[in-house]
């Protein structure tokens, strides 16, 4: 029996965890900017770039730009990446590219309920009117 053969020559890069922690990874260091959060502006930035054979991202491009900061914003977190290349079967150097879409949301403002009631209550004894006010807000 022959030994069945790889059907990719080249293996990809991949990032440590998959595809679940490379999102976890852009949600904890993606920073909305300041700039953006101002004007309100929600959108994605779809950005290319290159993978070296040792895992560390090169150059990076914007294919399609938010502006107000999310650009600078996006390119600095895919920088930050580092990806796994497999060496196997021989150890080629090759630069690979990659496309991601980041994308921003504004955060959403925490909805602040208010509830007032009043007691009133009479005292007997000294046939007084007692009103008590109470406001919980969380």
């Amino acid at each position: 029996m022959s030994e069945r053969k790889d059907k990719h020559f080249i293996k990809k890069p991949q990032y440590p965890g998959g595809q679940a922690a490379f999102k976890k990874f852009i949600s904890d260091n993606l920073k909305y900017p300041e700039e953006a959060l101002k004007q309100k502006i929600e959108g994605t930035v779809v950005l290319k770039y290159s993978i070296d054979f040792k895992g560390k991202v090169g150059e990076v491009k914007i294919i399609k730009s938010l502006g107000y900061g999310c650009d600078e914003e996006a390119a600095r977190v895919i920088r930050m990446l580092e990806f796994e290349v497999p060496k196997e079967p021989r150890k080629l150097r090759v630069l690979f590219h990659k496309e991601s879409k980041i994308f921003f949301k504004l955060p959403e403002a925490k909805a602040q309920a208010k509830i007032q009631y009043s007691i009133t209550r009479k005292k007997e004894e000294k046939k007084q009117d007692s009103s008590y006010n109470y406001t919980i807000e969380w």
